[in-house]
């Protein structure tokens, strides 16, 4: 007797993890034009920046952007929205949150697919906006999630002060590259003082210092 034929099985047309190919084809490409977006939203502005020029970079029809993604403006806010790469802090240990830093700006200077959030405002059309954005999300992420797994006084304060760290740290060294910074002689004790910036504002005598600092401005205005 003859084995049953499976049901399941995709065609000559699927990939072996059974998605059709016409599918994972669509994929790729819309990934391909995300990141194409990102690196002309990133080096020539949002005004400096054509639908015409992303999909070319990629070799599609300028239509497929405007089917994937709806309009200009849209992609635009899709590559620019800067909260996600931060999103894995939420579950970090926080005595593993400094080399989480180090491993995400200590690399080598270079030309990153997706442009500093700090670039991003900079280059907007509507700069308010990108800065309410920008605003918004590190607020969330920071001011509120990050925050809230901090003991210790000024909790708030702390936050964001370590992404402002970050922050300009990552600007200082990928995209200004001063020397000293981007300099791959010095990785090791950038990276020494990079996680002594962020253990003292998420460890517990980072509370301490805080407590140093209310009795300072207490006697200075006592």
């Amino acid at each position: 007797m003859n084995e049953p034929k499976n049901d399941r099985t995709c065609g000559a047309a699927a990939t072996p993890d059974c998605t059709p190919a016409r599918k994972r084809s669509a994929e790729r490409t819309r990934t391909a034009l995300m990141s194409a977006a990102a690196f002309r939203f990133g080096r020539y502005g949002y005004d400096g920046t054509s639908v015409r020029d992303i999909a070319g970079d990629v070799g599609v029809d300028a239509a497929l952007v405007y089917r994937y993604f709806g309009s200009k403006e849209a992609l635009f806010e899709r590559v620019s929205s800067n909260s996600k790469v931060f999103e894995p802090l939420l579950d970090v240990p926080l005595d593993c949150v400094a080399d989480w830093f180090s491993a995400l700006i200590a690399g080598e200077p270079k030309d990153v697919d997706f442009p500093h959030p700090v670039l991003t405002v900079l280059r907007s059309s509507s700069r308010d906006e990108a800065i309410g954005r920008l605003r918004e999300e590190m607020t969330d992420m920071f001011t509120r999630q990050f925050a809230a797994r901090l003991e210790g006084p000024h909790a708030e304060v702390r936050a964001e002060l370590l992404v402002a760290w970050v922050l300009g740290t990552s600007l200082m060294r990928g995209t200004i590259q001063t020397p000293a910074l981007a300099s791959a002689e010095n990785q090791d004790v950038f990276e020494q003082f990079l996680r002594a910036g962020v253990d003292v504002l998420i460890s517990p005598e980072a509370a301490d210092l805080s407590r140093e600092a209310d009795r300072g401005g207490s006697a200075e205005t006592a």
